[in-house]
């Protein structure tokens, strides 16, 4: 920990022992002068604390603040364009929050200052107010149903159907990392069953890639051109990327703390959202000055004793970029059957190039 640390720790420990020592001061003090005398003085000190706590607590909620704002994850705004209306969304919710949270602290510890018990002093009986009642549940009720209407509002837009142009991606969690595929040439992914799953066979997804009588499962073709990755997804810059969610075993979370994003992953039930990012992990490097900076996907369900290592990376890329990684990549069915790959077709050495045929001439 660092010297602050330390000095903070220190502080509060001696604020502490101030107060143990005020309060059994107290108790010697209510033997000298009497019991009355006593539970006067203590109203006294124990209004005027509170009146000071509530001062030191506002001045700690602003230092916090201030100090700790530029480690958060909003000082360089969302990295998904969706994600700049959610982080306005919880901008006006912590801005209603907050401020009756500031009002009713406020109030509560200054009442007690104010309203200490004294000498001659008679509480006032306030058993019932109907105008009062129908002020605090109305007002708060009004306000909280316009926040939940913007919620709803983002939520639908999310989860609606993606542009056209969207990158459709598949990400499946499982014990305890992520699997993600990408369709091939032919832009559709190819049908899985959760029967055909063997990992000692290459087929992490089950995709149904030959006919099985036994399961009644029938092969599907486009099942051939399907790239699968792990732990790693690879995204386009300004191109909405529509993420088709699914889990292998119990539920999951696939959270994008960065991109404002985070929807469950639920056995047998695909979900699905979108985001269009802002930045490729490059400019995210630039942007935070953090040159080990990198995207995270997160687990944000507890799904295990291996949930803390549950951690995937989104590298959000140029089109060019893209289309170069996508170029390298074997499809899944030929990753795990290589000797049904495809042979590339043998050079033809009886058509000599024209250059060379120039110099054979030559000679």
């Amino acid at each position: 920990m660092s010297a602050e640390t330390y000095l903070i720790i220190a502080a509060a420990l001696l604020v502490f022992i101030v107060i143990f020592q005020i309060s059994k001061a107290s108790e010697y003090v209510s033997v000298l002068k009497g019991e009355e005398k006593s539970k006067q003085q203590n109203n006294r000190i124990n209004a005027f604390l509170m009146l000071g706590f509530m001062i030191i607590g506002f001045i700690g909620v602003w230092y916090c603040n201030h100090k700790m704002y530029k480690s958060t994850l909003f000082f360089h705004g969302s990295a998904s364009v969706e994600g700049e209306k959610i982080d306005e969304m919880f901008m006006l919710t912590t801005a209603v929050t907050g401020l009756v949270f500031i009002i009713t602290q406020f109030l509560l510890f200054f009442f007690a200052w104010k309203y200490q018990a004294k000498e001659g002093k008679k509480a006032f009986y306030f058993p019932h107010n109907n105008k009062l009642e129908v002020i605090w549940t109305v007002v708060p009720a009004i306000f909280l149903a316009v926040l939940v209407v913007f919620g709803l509002r983002f939520w639908f837009r999310i989860t609606s159907d993606a542009p056209e142009n969207a990158l459709k991606v598949e990400i499946t969690g499982k014990q305890f990392g992520w699997i993600m595929r990408y369709p091939g040439k032919d832009k559709t992914f190819g049908k899985r069953n959760f029967k055909a799953i063997s990992d000692d066979k290459g087929n992490s997804l089950g995709q149904l890639w030959e006919d099985n009588a036994e399961l009644k499962l029938k092969a599907d073709k486009a099942n051939f051109d399907d790239v699968v990755t792990t732990q790693t997804m690879y995204v386009v810059k300004g191109r909405p990327v529509h993420l088709i969610i699914m889990s292998r075993d119990v539920i999951h979370d696939v959270g994008l703390s960065h991109f404002r994003m985070k929807m469950d992953a639920v056995p047998g039930i695909p979900t699905t959202l979108w985001f269009t990012p802002r930045y490729t992990t490059k400019e995210m490097k630039e942007i935070t000055g953090n040159p080990d900076f990198v995207y995270e996907i997160s687990c944000d369900q507890m799904c295990g004793n291996g949930h803390y290592s549950m951690k995937g990376i989104i590298e959000v890329v140029t089109q060019e970029e893209f289309d170069v990684w996508m170029a390298k990549q074997k499809p899944s069915y030929y990753v795990a059957n290589p000797d049904k790959e495809p042979k590339a077709p043998a050079a033809d050495t009886t058509k000599v190039p024209t250059a060379t045929a120039a110099v054979i001439k030559g000679k």
